[in-house]
């Protein structure tokens, strides 16, 4: 084998990326001809949803000069209740994760916002319900542009007024969005066979378990908040304990959903955390086992299109994916914000929020302005481990 041969066998797969640290592969087969590139380009495209989500978050402007050059944001957003859309109940986002791209688009962060930040939140009319505006968790931004839709509208008003409130708190103005099913990386792995990682502590699920017949069953019951885990008795909790795992898919997403019964008692921050790896974690499987895999990957496009809604910011899919085609999986750098430890607050009617410290402003700050490798050289230990 000649020296060009092996560094094309062994560099990353020439699959082009958007929404890197959100799990969309939009790929493009290594070595292929041109036509077979542009068609399994097209294929990828074609099986992500798109929708407009920023709504006025981006001015119409912005969106006819929108390239891909520069440093970019990225607003990735979990969801906790869609289901619910059909009676027109307000959902509040899970997980709420900025993807920073630096100018040169080397190196993406990761940068979770805690759910129970305390933030100004801006007045909104959604057309069928207002809200005034006014201090409140910032997960509840999305449960507030929702109120009274359901289904299409109810992703992007939710979606507009958390953009808006993002923007007030740090003046950042996404370039592009997406709303993230974490269910659906069920069906991902699914089609991966597994996904393996480090557990970085050790984690005990509230909701998956087995009866002693081997008759899988809900091992703790909580509160309507969905508090206070009490155990339930004959009910073996799925346990995941700290060092390397391969998830199944049930695990997978069982483990991606837990904050209550953590080792470290780090809740959501420990959730945060885990998430931001296991997407990276799927990433590299998906790298690893379903690119290059003729058999894997058109349900692989296909369950990986099923998990998002996307706004693109006025750049086609194609032009995010090219410009991402260095970008690999190991890259990925995901941040703690407030170092990963409580700052709390209890608020009346509200109950306990979490206060961004100052050093989370400055943090912030340097996404804006493109300064975030200059942030962690002076606050290293706000890197998490991956």
């Amino acid at each position: 084998m000649t020296k060009k041969a092996r560094a094309r066998r062994n560099r990353s797969p020439v699959w082009t990326r958007w929404l890197i640290g959100a799990g969309v592969f939009l790929v493009v087969a290594s070595g292929g001809s041109l036509v077979a590139t542009n068609v399994v380009l097209k294929s990828a495209t074609g099986a992500v949803a798109q929708q407009n989500l920023l709504g006025n978050a981006v001015t119409t402007t912005e969106r006819k000069h929108a390239d891909v050059k520069g440093a970019k944001n990225i607003l990735l957003v979990g969801l906790d209740t869609r289901p619910s859309w059909k009676n027109k109940e307000p959902s509040r986002s899970d997980s709420i994760i900025l993807l920073h791209l630096p100018e040169d688009h080397s190196q993406p962060y990761l940068i979770s916002l805690p759910r129970d930040s305390y933030v100004d939140i801006p007045a909104y009319d959604n057309g069928a319900q207002s809200y005034p505006g006014g201090k409140n968790k910032i997960n509840s931004a999305f449960a507030f542009g929702s109120r009274g839709l359901d289904g299409a509208k109810a992703e992007s008003h939710g979606f507009e007024l958390l953009a808006l409130t993002i923007k007030k708190l740090t003046g950042i103005t996404p370039d592009a969005g997406a709303i993230i099913d974490f269910t659906g990386f069920k069906d991902v792995v699914n089609v991966l066979g597994k996904v393996c990682m480090y557990v970085d502590e050790d984690v005990t699920s509230i909701h998956v378990g087995y009866t002693a017949s081997g008759k899988q069953a809900v091992p703790y019951k909580t509160d309507s908040a969905g508090l206070n885990p009490r155990k339930v008795p004959g009910v073996t909790a799925n346990f995941y304990k700290k060092g390397d795992h391969c998830f199944t898919p049930t695990e997978a997403l069982d483990y991606a959903r837990q904050r209550d019964l953590l080792a470290l008692k780090d809740s959501d921050y420990g959730r945060q955390r885990h998430q931001q790896q296991l997407l990276k974690a799927i990433m590299k499987q998906a790298v690893k086992d379903g690119f290059n895999s003729p058999t894997k990957l058109p349900k692989l496009i296909t369950a990986i299109g099923k998990t998002m809604t996307v706004d693109s910011g006025g750049i086609s899919l194609e032009d995010w994916a090219f410009a991402m085609r260095n970008t690999k999986p190991d890259d990925i750098v995901t941040i703690k914000t407030n170092n990963g430890k409580f700052n709390s607050e209890s608020v009346s009617g509200i109950g306990s929020v979490e206060i961004l410290s100052d050093t989370t402003m400055e943090l912030l700050q340097a996404v804006k302005k493109d300064q975030v490798s200059a942030f962690l050289q002076e606050n290293p230990t706000w890197i998490a481990d991956s």
